[in-house]
């Protein structure tokens, strides 16, 4: 599973007229919303409680498919899905998502409420079939989410079409960005996958 599933899972034309903004915005704000929630999902899989935590909460999410619209997802379920995976931080990772220069235009406190509960079903199913295909003695969550966050890099031949929530990360804190504002989201992901403040 890469970025490609989880954007053929998320009704971007429908999020970007619900927010107003164009396909390319929406699709652009749809994989940093989504690379943050992962990087909040996988620093709490890194210990055993919120590992505990997550996939408990998976559990609820089991079987949950694509939506075609934004009506059709929960968005209560979505923010308190948000609060758990950025915790403390939700406001102001909030806050610097939604003063990206590359996606102007979104309010993430609106995005990511929209988001979560869509990659917590994708996360559940796979990790449904991951525990089902190779029994109890998987890696578990956090090999999920960590195949999330870098898939698809190991293959190619250095082309650009690596693919992944591994390259938005790597692009969101500063691999290659052509603008030269630093900080602020790799500061927020850093932050949140347990590097320097």
């Amino acid at each position: 599973m890469a970025l490609d599933d989880i954007l053929s899972q998320v009704p971007i034309d429908d999020i970007a007229k619900k927010l107003g903004v164009s396909h390319d915005v929406a699709k652009e704000a749809v994989a940093q919303g989504g690379a943050v929630l992962l990087g909040g999902l996988a620093k709490n899989a890194s210990t055993d409680e919120g590992s505990s935590a997550i996939e408990n909460a998976l559990k609820r999410h089991e079987g949950t498919t694509g939506v075609t619209s934004v009506d059709e997802v929960d968005e209560a379920d979505g923010g308190k899905i948000v609060s758990h995976i950025l915790g403390s931080e939700k406001q102001d990772v909030t806050e610097k998502l939604t003063k990206s220069d590359k996606t102007a235009g979104i309010d993430f406190g609106k995005l990511l409420p929209i988001l979560a509960p869509i990659i917590m079903g994708l996360i559940a199913n796979a990790n449904k079939s991951k525990s089902s295909d190779a029994g109890s003695g998987g890696g578990g969550i956090g090999d999920i989410i960590g195949g999330l966050l870098g898939g698809g890099s190991s293959s190619g031949s250095g082309g650009s079409s690596g693919g992944g929530l591994g390259d938005i990360l790597g692009g969101l804190l500063g691999g290659g960005s052509s603008s030269g504002s630093g900080g602020g989201l790799g500061d927020i992901l850093g932050g949140l996958l347990g590097g320097k403040k």
